[in-house]
């Protein structure tokens, strides 16, 4: 499956459109997490627990995409956006959405 933000893929003509498809996941970042990412947000550095987390919810909002796509008969996805929202109370979870255009090239 060829996965690209643009509309088209460079060399490769859009054969038959699939249609649009999508993909969600949330996951809940714990308190530790938040605590130890305060602290660097005060003295400086990276919060590599909310990067690993950031990460792990687009690679897994990606792979729902990319399924959905596949059972649509596609072999590849262009147009892709990627969205980040906090949500729940205080902004304690994170969704990760992912849509884009399923097509056959």
């Amino acid at each position: 499956m060829i996965l690209s933000t643009t509309p088209s893929i460079e060399g490769h003509a859009i054969r038959e459109y699939k249609g649009v498809v999508t993909g969600e996941t949330i996951i809940g970042a714990n308190v530790v997490k938040d605590f130890f990412a305060s602290i660097r947000d005060v003295v400086g550095g990276r919060a590599g627990s909310y990067e690993k987390v950031l990460i792990e919810a687009k690679d897994t909002s990606l792979h729902e995409m990319t399924k959905r796509a596949e059972a649509l008969g596609a072999n590849a996805i262009v147009g892709i956006d990627i969205d980040y929202e906090t949500i729940g109370q205080s902004g304690s979870m994170l969704m990760v959405a992912t849509s884009g255009t399923a097509v056959v090239i």
